[in-house]
Formats: structure tokens, sequence, C-alpha cells
């Protein structure tokens, strides 16, 4: 993850000289929020990969010697079917729906996208590993 938060610290450094300079030379609201916001997003994504690295260390990946078994394993637990993505989609389609023709599309369009969000994040939660 070193290298990736080196990566990303670049980017960072050269979305905040853009928008430095941009701030003095155009004098545009709208451009200098947008390179902002990309300089504020590129330095999260840095440090979350510095600080991914200090926690964990090298990854395999990282290193010239590794060999491929060194990253076998179980990866996670993905689940076999599950309705409730369907559901949260047709909530995010009633809560577009509801911003253009009213508050009672839009609230059981939140009603229906948290039922589904809800329902993904504890439908395996008493499960064991």
């Amino acid at each position: 993850m070193k290298s990736e938060a080196y990566l990303f610290a670049g980017v960072a450094l050269f979305f905040l000289l853009t928008d430095t300079a941009y701030i003095v030379f155009a004098r545009e609201p709208a451009g200098a929020t947008a390179l902002t916001v990309s300089f504020i997003m590129s330095a999260v994504i840095s440090f979350f990969c510095a600080m991914n690295y200090r926690r964990k260390g090298e990854r395999p990946e990282d290193r010239p010697d590794s060999q491929i078994q060194e990253r076998t394993g179980v990866l996670d637990f993905f689940p076999p079917h599950s309705f409730f993505p369907a559901l949260t989609a047709a909530g995010a389609a009633l809560l577009s729906l509801g911003i253009v023709y009213g508050l009672w599309l839009f609230l059981i369009g939140l009603g229906i996208a948290l039922a589904g969000v809800l329902g993904m994040t504890f439908q395996f939660a008493g499960r064991d590993d």
C-alpha cells in the first residue's frame, strides 16, 4: 500500500497546485470548488493507503520475491442469493421519482431503500464463520 499512498499523494499534490493556480488566475468559484474537492478526495485515499500500510505492513504483491501461495486462502463470505439488492434498487428508483413527483413518493422510496440497505447489512449477521 506504500506505493499506492505515494501515487495518490502525487495526485493530491497535482490537484493542490492546479487549484492554487486556478484560484489565482481564473477567480471562478465552480472550477476552484471542483479542484478543491478533487484534492481532498485524493488526499483521503492517500491517507487511507498510508494508514493501511502502517497498520498491516507490506503485502505479498509489494515484494518482488513473493510467491502466489502467500495470498491464497478464504477471501470472504459471498451470499448465494438475496432479494435485498433488488429492493434497494427499487427504493432508489422511487427516491428519484419522488424528487420529480412529490414528497409522498420520496418518503415511500426512502422507506423501501432503507429496508433494503438494512436487510443487506443484517441478513447474515448471526452466521458463524
